[in-house]
């Protein structure tokens, strides 16, 4: 708009009195500049480059990687939030979101628990290479999959599986050492003794605190076990708790767990609202997933182009993230399981396949966006990043 336009406008004057008024009385804050955005970006930082100061065996498959922070304090976070750990394996740059086990009133480190999956580009490399003194770099805490006590019960009930504990554990820490009044129930099931984490600790802190209540599930016990076993079902979690009123529930494990528990709760009359369900990285054979089409086969060979240039080889089975990182391009990603957005590209042509549940906003599909960690192609597909 030109000047003159702007002056003709009604109370112009009045403002520019003001404005003159307001210079010649007011402070001078031009010293502060840049002060609220450094406060921002200690709170959420970015990134953080973090020292391991200690590696502790957890079990034969699981190692937990205490992080402190030569450059300053932590940043705060909610029980049961994550981080996500950039790193380059293979050449490959890439990342992977860990939940942080310890409580929030440990301002000193952050432990992240690592368990070894099968083929696991990362873990594996962590598990194998990373040792104390070594440098890794990680963003601030994300995600939502904590309690909130305008919305939450007071009584939660943590159901977890595998490495799937890592943020529960979070909580039953924040609960116990900061002395809050809430009741837990952690059920949580394994497939063997030899898998379960942290449980001496675990054991320790039932026997000592009467507001935890701690029930592993073993689907396959050892000679001796005396404790609950087979799945977590509707049945299996009603004996332990009681009458689901006044409780939130809370699940973190692998997909066939939610395929699973999910229902149980249902069964049990649970209102969706009281159940959350943290996301826990990308499908292992998306190729099983409901809706999969029967004529595309996992290693089927296709062309994503980039950008209208660049070609890249890729397999159905292989999100189009993992094969953009294996080019050498990488985008922003957080949590890598479908739920942030950040890594979204859009589908200029080609058929592309995503799980059924994936949280895509309604303008993103509108305009044809996808996640693309949990996105895969069908056939040779187009996509502008």
């Amino acid at each position: 708009m030109k000047q003159e336009a702007i002056e003709q406008m009604e109370g112009y004057a009045d403002i520019v009195r003001e404005i003159d008024i307001a210079v010649k009385y007011g402070e001078d804050f031009s010293g502060e500049k840049g002060t609220v955005q450094q406060f921002i970006n200690r709170l959420h930082p970015k990134r953080l480059n973090m020292t391991v100061s200690e590696v502790i065996e957890e079990t034969p498959s699981t190692k937990t990687f205490r992080l402190v922070n030569p450059e300053g304090p932590l940043p705060p976070f909610q029980a049961g939030q994550y981080v996500s750990l950039s790193i380059e394996v293979d050449s490959i740059k890439t990342s992977r979101a860990y939940s942080i086990a310890s409580a929030p009133s440990e301002t000193g480190y952050f432990d992240l628990t690592v368990r070894r999956m099968e083929k696991g580009l990362v873990s594996n490399h962590l598990l194998d290479h990373v040792r104390a003194g070594d440098s890794l770099i990680i963003s601030g805490p994300q995600g939502t999959f904590h309690h909130n006590p305008i919305i939450h019960d007071d009584t939660l009930v943590l159901l977890g599986g595998g490495c799937g504990i890592t943020p529960l554990m979070s909580m039953v820490r924040d609960t116990i050492q900061s002395g809050l009044q809430r009741t837990l129930y952690l059920i949580y099931g394994n497939r063997s003794g030899d898998d379960m984490i942290y449980h001496k600790e675990l054991v320790q802190m039932a026997e000592k605190h009467a507001n935890f209540n701690y029930i592993p599930v073993l689907e396959q016990p050892d000679a001796g076990y005396q404790g609950k076993t087979g799945y977590i079902t509707g049945e299996l979690i009603k004996d332990i708790i009681g009458d689901i009123e006044g409780k939130s529930f809370f699940i973190c494990g692998p997909q066939a767990m939610y395929n699973f528990c999910l229902p149980e709760l249902k069964k049990l009359g649970v209102p969706k609202r009281k159940i959350r369900k943290e996301m826990f990285g990308t499908p292992i054979n998306i190729w099983e997933y409901p809706g999969w089409p029967e004529a595309v086969k996992p290693h089927q060979v296709c062309t994503i182009t980039v950008n209208g240039e660049n070609k890249l080889e890729a397999v159905a089975s292989e999100s189009i993230l993992v094969t953009l990182e294996k080019n050498g391009l990488v985008i922003p990603t957080i949590c890598r399981s479908g739920e942030c957005s950040l890594c979204r590209v859009k589908i200029m042509s080609g058929k592309v396949y995503q799980p059924q549940g994936t949280l895509v906003r309604k303008s993103d599909r509108h305009f044809g966006y996808v996640h693309s960690c949990v996105t895969y192609p069908l056939e040779d597909v187009d996509i502008l990043l």
